[in-house]
């Protein structure tokens, strides 16, 4: 059973970017502080009052918005390192 679970776990978001923020949208209660906190303003309302990554170009993936959110319900992914150019 354990080996079917583990084979259906899917991206659902092949061809796109991996997500840079998630919203848990059951936790939030749309009070608009991450919103407030970025600081390079990649996060708008959407028509719903909910936090949307409008300008993902734009998120630095600094975590502001993770660590402002007093109900845990918004999660930045970590940046990748890049590699080392060392010669």
């Amino acid at each position: 059973m354990a080996d079917k679970v583990s084979q259906t776990q899917v991206n659902p978001k092949p061809n796109q970017e991996e997500e840079k923020v998630h919203v848990f949208e059951a936790w939030c209660k749309r009070c608009d502080i991450c919103i407030a906190f970025c600081p390079t303003k990649a996060l708008t309302a959407d028509k719903d009052g909910y936090p949307v990554l409008t300008y993902p170009e734009k998120c630095t993936q600094c975590g502001m918005c993770e660590l402002r959110c007093p109900d845990f319900a918004i999660a930045v992914r970590p940046r990748k390192k890049k590699a080392s150019s060392k010669g």
